[in-house]
């Protein structure tokens, strides 16, 4: 009796599961097996049916270039400082205007336009305001204070493509954490007060421990969207000065396109594929680690 009613639940997951691996298998295996194809192959636009073999060649190819590794540290720094900056904002807000907002709930729209703007838009937008020679904010700054600073130069486009990423995501964030600090019960925070508990004890031992697993999965989805960047880095700086702002999606997208190699853009795009399943494999384990000590 027992081993049917083991069984009944495992049948109903594999007929609830089957149309999704069917779904996976058509329309993300074939692509992910004419990459690995193309990446260990001599492939261009003249050759792409029929690719010729040629081993590893393409693999040892990304690996030499240093403007791969240029690009992996350029999307590593972004990834993380975006995401850090973008959380610790979004929260600071969400705590900060979480009584505003309570009363006003029409200012959460307000907040989120930033949002709703594409990034391409917004990283064309910020290139004609910054830049150097017809831009407003160059200008003023001259005229006024006789500074003149270069926002989309060597030296500082990288913290501008900073400034600009934190500017248009952090509403994402404050809203996972305004929804996450709205969710706390009312009664842990009531009783804390009635213990005598000041306001940034209940903070620290309380709401930010009960919010950390939202603020966990709101710096993996920053982080993940910040080291994949494309489109306003590529609107505002392109590759930049030496390839000093070209991402990693930057770099396979300049080897396809502007290169012709295929073969070396697709084996790149496999590194990539199998570093962030490394590291969110990782993670989901270090997550389960804890979960099991805590039980």
């Amino acid at each position: 009796m027992t081993t049917l009613t083991q069984r009944a639940p495992f049948s109903e997951f594999k007929q609830l599961a089957t149309p999704l691996v069917l779904f996976l298998l058509v329309f993300l295996g074939f692509p992910a097996i004419v990459n690995l194809v193309y990446s260990v192959s001599d492939v261009t636009f003249e050759n792409l049916r029929h690719p010729q073999v040629s081993g590893f060649a393409n693999f040892a190819s990304v690996w030499n270039d240093a403007s791969f590794w240029q690009a992996s540290w350029f999307s590593l720094r972004f990834g993380l400082l975006t995401a850090l900056l973008e959380c610790a904002l979004g929260l600071f807000l969400a705590i900060f205007l979480s009584p505003l907002i309570e009363r006003r709930s029409w200012l959460m729209a307000i907040l989120m336009l930033p949002l709703m703007v594409a990034p391409a838009l917004v990283g064309l937008m910020y290139r004609l305001v910054l830049h150097e020679f017809v831009g407003p904010v160059p200008y003023y700054l001259w005229t006024w204070f006789g500074a003149s600073f270069s926002f989309l130069g060597p030296a500082s486009a990288f913290w501008t493509l900073i400034v600009v990423e934190t500017l248009q995501w952090t509403p994402f964030a404050l809203l996972l954490f305004y929804m996450a600090y709205q969710a706390i019960p009312k009664e842990i925070v009531e009783a804390s007060a009635m213990d005598g508990a000041r306001y940034r004890h209940r903070l620290w031992y309380i709401e930010l421990p009960l919010m950390a697993p939202t603020i966990v999965v709101a710096l993996l989805i920053r982080f993940i969207d910040g080291f994949r960047v494309f489109d306003n880095v590529y609107v505002l700086t392109g590759s930049g000065p030496g390839g000093s702002t070209a991402s990693l999606s930057i770099y396979i997208y300049e080897a396809f396109f502007k290169q012709g190699a295929i073969g070396k853009a697709v084996a790149a795009s496999v590194i990539l594929f199998v570093v962030s399943f490394a590291v969110l494999y990782g993670l989901n384990y270090l997550a389960n680690r804890r979960k099991g000590a805590i039980r």
